[in-house]
C-alpha cells in the first residue's frame, strides 16, 4: 500500500502488524504491546467504517477479559481518551468518533485507506474482469496486498473470523493468478507468485506453484532443491510429509528431465558418490522411499534381509517428545548417533522432529539389536534422563503382506 509523506490521508495495516500512519509519521497508542483498548478501538472502527460497529460489540471487545461494574461508562474514557491520542498525533481536528443512535463510526472528515480493504475491493474488481490480463493484474495486486495474516497478534473473535476469510481469499486469489499465468506461458512470474505467497503464507504449500514453474522452464537443479529444502522445512516445522500435489510434481520432473548424449564413463561418473565419509547414507525422503521400494523389489527374489528400524526421541518417561526446547539439539544428536552406528550400506531419513528411519542391509534380528545398543552409547551423555525407543520391521513381511492381498483381489 504506497503512501505519500503527506497526502492527509490515514494509511492502516492490517496484515501482519496493526499500524496507522498519518503524514509520514506513526500513529500509535503510547505502548509497547500492539494488545491495547486503544488499538483494539481503532482496529474495529477502521475495518468496519462502512457498518459501524455497535456499542455491545465494541464494550464486547474492549472488557471481555475484566469485570468492571460501569461498562459504559468504561467505553466512553477508551474513547474520549482515544481522541486525544489522535489529536496528539498530529490528526487534525474533527469528530473521530461518531455515536449514532448506539452504532459507533469513524468520521468521514478524515480519509482512510486499509490494506484488507483495498484487497476485498480489488479481488471483486478482478473476479468481475473479462479481459484476461487485467483480471491477472488485479488478482496480483490483491495478492500483494496480503502481507501477512490479519491482525497476527490479535486474539479477538471477530479478529480471527476475518483471519480465516482473508487467508482464504488470498488462495483464490493465488490460484486464479496462478492459472492465469499458466495458461499466458509466463512461469517466471509465477515463479515470483509462488516465492511471495510462500513467505507471506508459510507452511500452506504454495511451493508447489513455484516448483511447477522451475519445472515448466526447464530448472530441474533448482526444482529439485526448492523439494528438497521444503521436505525438510515441513518435517521440521509440522512433521508432515510431503503434499501429494508436491509428489506428483516430483515425478512429473523426472519424466521431463532430459540429458545430453553420453557415454557410460561420463554418466556413470556423474552418478558416482564424492564423499569417502564413513557412516550411514544420511538422504532425503524421496530419496530414501526410493531405496525402500527398490530394496523391497530385491528381496522379492530373496537372497537378503533387510529391516527397516524407525527411533523415537523419549522423555524419561518413556513418552515420545513431540515438542520442547530440547527436541532439535536431541533429534541432531540422534542423527549423528544413528550416522556413526550404522555401516555405509545403510539409508537414514530424518522423518520428522525427533524421528529416523533406517533401513538396514544383511542383519538378522540380533543384529538389530547390537545396533540399538551401540546407537545408545554414542547418543546418551552422563545423567541424560531422555532416551530413544525402537521399532523393527521386516521388509519381507511387508512385502509378502502385499503379494497376499493382491492375490485376494485376484481371486
Amino acid at each position: 500500500m504506497k503512501h505519500n509523506a503527506r497526502d492527509n490521508i490515514l494509511y492502516v495495516q492490517m496484515f501482519g502488524s496493526f499500524s496507522m500512519t498519518w503524514n509520514g509519521r506513526p500513529v500509535t497508542g503510547g505502548s509497547k504491546s500492539g494488545e491495547t483498548q486503544f488499538n483494539y478501538l481503532m482496529q474495529l472502527l477502521l475495518h468496519n467504517r462502512k457498518e459501524g460497529v455497535s456499542r455491545e460489540h465494541l464494550e464486547q471487545a474492549l472488557f471481555s477479559d475484566r469485570d468492571i461494574a460501569d461498562i459504559h461508562h468504561a467505553a466512553r474514557s477508551v474513547i474520549y481518551n482515544a481522541k486525544k491520542k489522535l489529536t496528539a498525533a498530529g490528526l487534525p481536528p474533527a469528530r473521530y468518533i461518531e455515536n449514532q443512535g448506539g452504532v459507533y463510526h469513524w468520521t468521514e472528515e478524515i480519509p482512510v485507506r486499509e490494506d484488507a480493504a483495498e484487497m476485498d475491493e480489488i479481488s471483486r474488481e478482478a473476479a468481475q474482469e473479462q479481459e484476461a490480463e487485467r483480471a491477472l493484474a488485479l488478482y496480483l495486486d490483491a495478492c500483494h496486498c496480503y502481507t501477512g495474516e490479519f491482525l497476527g497478534n490479535q486474539t479477538a473473535v471477530w479478529a480471527a473470523q476475518e483471519a480465516r476469510r482473508y487467508r482464504a481469499l488470498f488462495c483464490t486469489c493465488v490460484e486464479k493468478a496462478a492459472g492465469l499465468l499458466r495458461l499466458s506461458h509466463n512461469y517466471p512470474r509465477m515463479e515470483e507468485l509462488g516465492l511471495y505467497a510462500a513467505k507471506v503464507s508459510p507452511l500452506a504449500d504454495w511451493e508447489t506453484i513455484t516448483m511447477e514453474a522451475l519445472i515448466l522452464m526447464g530448472r530441474y537443479t533448482d526444482a529439485r532443491k526448492l523439494y528438497d529444502d521444503t521436505v525438510d522445512l515441513y518435517l521440521q516445522e509440522l512433521g508432515l510429509r510431503p503434499s501429494k500435489r508436491l509428489m506428483e510434481l516430483l515425478d512429473k520432473m523426472g519424466s521431463q528431465m532430459g540429458h545430453h548424449y553420453a557415454v557410460l564413463d561420463d554418466i556413470q561418473a556423474k552418478l558416482s558418490e564424492n564423499s569417502a565419509e564413513s557412516g550411514g547414507y544420511l538422504c532425503s525422503y524421496p530419496v530414501f522411499q526410493g531405496i525402500y521400494q527398490m530394496m523391497a523389489r530385491v528381496m522379492e527374489r530373496g537372497g537378503q534381509s533387510v529391516y527397516l528400524m524407525l527411533c523415537t526421541v523419549v522423555d524419561s518417561k518413556g513418552n515420545p517428545m513431540k515438542e520442547g526446547p530440547m527436541l532439535e539439539d536431541l533429534s541432531q544428536r540422534l542423527g549423528n548417533a544413528i550416522v556413526q552406528s550404522v555401516r555405509r550400506g545403510d539409508a537414514i531419513n530424518r522423518y520428522g522432529r525427533g524421528q529416523y528411519l533406517v533401513l538396514l542391509v544383511n542383519l538378522t534380528r540380533e543384529d538389530c539389536s547390537v545396533l540399538q545398543r551401540r546407537i545408545n552409547y554414542n547418543f546418551l551423555v552422563g545423567r541424560q534422563r531422555t532416551g530413544v525407543r525402537y521399532y523393527v520391521s521386516s521388509v519381507i513381511c511387508t512385502a509378502e503382506k502385499r503379494d497376499n492381498l493382491m492375490n485376494k483381489r485376484k481371486g
